[in-house]
């Protein structure tokens, strides 16, 4: 078993942080974005969506999509269970993991890809679209703010996959020249606590 990992990409990070979480070593082989070692194809064979990390197991199969992956290793190792015990928290769990997942990465992804000019040379970037997407991004932020007033973690009492997201997408904003404002204390707290944790080096 191996996981093909694109480095400081944020999805192979959401990867390495679930398996750090879980006290799991999987063998990691880098693959250069960059480079475009993920349009070769060898790797195109493995994922022909041209997208990291990709899980390859012992018999050859390979695995892609970040959640995919995170489910596959959390059915093995079920402790601690990053997402949810039971029905309703599995169901918080996923419902925020998608809220930060579909909106708020999706918004600073796009920004990134769009305006960045590392991106240049692999996107066809479209900078109306990135602005576009900076000007939404204050309410979104605005509503997590509140959200997470008084709460420790994005969904339930524990760290889950949603809180991963999160984190990852936080990072992210960083190239992608984005900032929490000064006054979203509830956010920044929570930022803060999660990039505390030994798995966010990961």
């Amino acid at each position: 078993m191996k996981l093909l990992d694109g480095g400081r990409a944020p999805n192979p990070r959401r990867v390495r942080i679930f398996l750090a979480e879980k006290g799991l070593e999987i063998p990691l082989e880098p693959v250069d974005i960059g480079k475009k070692e993920h349009y070769s194809l060898d790797f195109l064979r493995l994922n022909p969506m041209r997208r990291l990390p990709v899980l390859v197991l012992h018999d050859g199969t390979a695995l892609s999509e970040t959640m995919a992956i995170c489910r596959y290793f959390e059915a093995l190792n079920p402790e601690p269970a990053l997402f949810g015990k039971g029905p309703l928290e599995q169901a918080q769990v996923e419902m925020w993991n998608r809220r930060i997942e579909l909106d708020l990465y999706a918004l600073v992804a796009a920004i990134f890809r769009h305006s960045h000019p590392a991106m240049a040379e692999l996107e066809s970037q479209v900078p109306e679209w990135a602005a576009a997407c900076r000007e939404r991004l204050p309410e979104l932020l605005a509503f997590l703010d509140r959200e997470m007033r008084g709460r420790e973690f994005i969904a339930g009492d524990s760290l889950s996959v949603a809180d991963i997201t999160a984190l990852v997408t936080f990072d992210f904003m960083k190239p992608a020249k984005v900032e929490i404002p000064e006054d979203f204390v509830a956010l920044r707290d929570w930022h803060a606590r999660l990039k505390a944790r030994p798995s966010a080096s990961a």
